[in-house]
């Protein structure tokens, strides 16, 4: 059993990475793992994460009421927002916020990260669909989040940066890093004349390695209605939307009848030029 205090120092290390990477600046960010059913630990608020000691971390409840702080320090502004994240997924045991240039950058430009370009992040990201803008420190944030958090491991967040979650803390950080990644590697195609996109076959073989991996969290692998149908999975689908088609309404086993599948198909496939 790792101790509470490990865990702040990985907090803290961790912290120190996304500010080493420039992932977020001055006091920007925040970072929560969770310790048991009801205990969280979490970053505070107005402290850079570049600078952090363990004696920094919170303790909170699943309400957000403080356990344990020390002096002044009081728990991330944000932290709302981490733990709508623990509420809808059970399996998440840890939570990074940050502004990453790149992918904060497309989600200032309103562009969701789902052109499949690169193996590694077809197989272990999926799809990073945009959740509508909401004021910090609000649970518009949260309840905007929400409607992706059970069908996506990570999340842009429209004007503001990005959010990762996973079954540990460095899982969780490895997702942000690979986003930003992916993000950066999308830009510099784009200036080069614009990347070249896996085709339906390619992106079939790349699933089918992440089901061979046993890979956990959630993914259009798993979760395409048009692949679950037995047809060709569309990579940018996802619920409630396949995010570059513009399909609003949720999609559930229940309601994905073949029709349905068909025409969600043929809409991503005309946003991707297919």
């Amino acid at each position: 059993m790792v101790s509470e205090f490990e865990i702040k120092k990985q907090i803290c290390d961790i912290g120190k990475r996304i500010y080493d990477r420039r992932m977020v600046a001055a006091n920007d960010g925040n970072i929560s793992v969770k310790i048991s059913d009801n205990e969280y630990l979490c970053t505070p608020t107005g402290v850079s994460k570049g600078f952090m000691t363990p004696e920094y971390i919170c303790k909170i409840d699943g309400e957000g009421n403080v356990l344990q702080a020390n002096g002044k320090f009081k728990p991330s502004s944000e932290i709302k927002m981490h733990l709508r994240v623990y509420q809808k997924r059970p399996d998440v045991k840890a939570v990074v916020h940050a502004h990453p240039i790149y992918a904060t950058s497309f989600a200032i430009a309103g562009i969701p990260l789902t052109q499949p370009i690169m193996p590694e992040a077809v197989i272990a990201l999926g799809c990073v669909p945009i959740a509508e803008y909401g004021t910090p420190s609000t649970m518009e944030i949260p309840d905007n989040v929400e409607k992706y958090l059970p069908y996506f491991d990570a999340v842009l967040l429209e004007n503001h940066g990005a959010l990762a979650y996973s079954d540990s803390l460095l899982a969780a950080y490895h997702k942000m890093e690979s986003l930003e990644f992916y993000a950066e590697l999308l830009f510099h195609s784009r200036q080069l004349g614009g990347p070249k996109e896996f085709d339906k076959e390619q992106i079939k073989r790349l699933y089918e390695i992440r089901r061979q991996f046993g890979l956990p969290g959630k993914h259009p692998a798993d979760l395409c209605p048009s692949a679950k149908a037995g047809g060709m999975s569309c990579h940018s689908c996802g619920v409630p939307s396949c995010s570059a088609a513009g399909v609003k309404t949720p999609i559930t086993d229940n309601n994905a009848d073949a029709d349905m599948v068909a025409e969600i198909t043929r809409k991503v496939m005309e946003k991707l030029g297919k």
